[in-house]
């Protein structure tokens, strides 16, 4: 008798897994090292707009990284009604508005001169205001009060953006001088020929093409100016030109007492402004960035 001798079917040999290359596993630690950052920025803001709608008892009595289990909008009336949030504001955007205009207005007009129209020691002009960058702010602190105070400058809002300009101007002036190199000259030659002078031609050639510069320094800066606590404690004296972070002060009660969710609430509508401007304004900044400030 024969007996059936059933047909396994054949299994199809099995390729050996690829290893995963070096370029593989940097782009895994890329990808976990950027969702790890992006957790630690983000985390604080939520964290501050969670606590910022929290009921202060709640917030008292229990853990303060907890999730709420009730929101409340007291906080912001609170915020508003114990300190002059609304008054700190506009003295903020003032200084901030003024000091990167003088910021861009010297940046661009001084590596102008020193880039396009050159002149005699115009390298060593130029080492000089980089020289500024190693330069702390603490040192300044104390002559330029004895000099505001001699000349009537003191507790004004020119007495905080002079400085603030001032120790930001070198790091914009190396953006602006990258972004100048890369101009080419038969711009200036052809202008030159048309009979365009210096000034023409920095308002219609070099002026236009330096909006991405302008958007990176004003960026980069604003943040800092804004967010600045030393020149404004130092040059303001007066409760009407307090600043935001100088205004803070004002919800910490006797004996050292906290209004903590009123003052997170001041803190989520100061820091408002500049998240908007920022969001709307990223692209040209990254943009600039990435480029250098080099690319018109």
């Amino acid at each position: 008798m024969s007996r059936d001798v059933t047909q396994r079917p054949r299994r199809r040999p099995t390729r050996p897994r690829a290893r995963p290359t070096r370029l593989q596993i940097s782009q895994v630690i890329s990808r976990v090292l950027i969702i790890a950052v992006l957790v630690m920025q983000v985390y604080p803001f939520l964290w501050l707009l969670l606590t910022s709608l929290r009921e202060r008892e709640d917030f008292a009595a229990s853990n303060p990284f907890s999730i709420p289990t009730t929101f409340t909008l007291e906080n912001f009336s609170r915020a508003l009604d114990q300190g002059e949030l609304l008054r700190n504001i506009a003295n903020s955007v003032v200084i901030t508005a003024g000091s990167c205009l003088l910021l861009v207005v010297c940046a661009m007009t001084g590596a102008y001169a020193i880039t396009v129209l050159g002149f005699r020691f115009s390298g060593l002009v130029r080492g000089l205001f980089l020289l500024g960058i190693v330069v702390p702010v603490q040192v300044a602190l104390v002559p330029l009060f004895l000099d505001y105070s001699r000349i009537g400058l003191l507790d004004t809002h020119l007495a905080v953006m002079i400085p603030l300009a001032g120790f930001a101007l070198p790091m914009a002036l190396y953006l602006f001088l990258a972004f100048y190199r890369y101009i080419p000259r038969e711009l200036y030659e052809a202008a030159s020929l048309d009979g365009a002078g210096p000034y023409r031609i920095f308002l219609r050639i070099t002026m236009p093409m330096s909006w991405n510069t302008v958007v990176t320094v004003v960026m980069v800066n604003a943040i800092f100016i804004w967010n600045d606590f030393v020149f404004a404690n130092t040059f303001i004296l007066s409760e009407e030109l307090k600043t935001i972070p100088l205004g803070l002060q004002n919800y910490i009660g006797a004996m050292g007492n906290t209004d903590w969710t009123a003052t997170f609430a001041a803190v989520s509508i100061t820091v408002t402004p500049l998240l908007l401007m920022f969001l709307l304004l990223n692209r040209a900044m990254i943009y600039g960035l990435e480029s250098g400030a080099s690319k018109g």
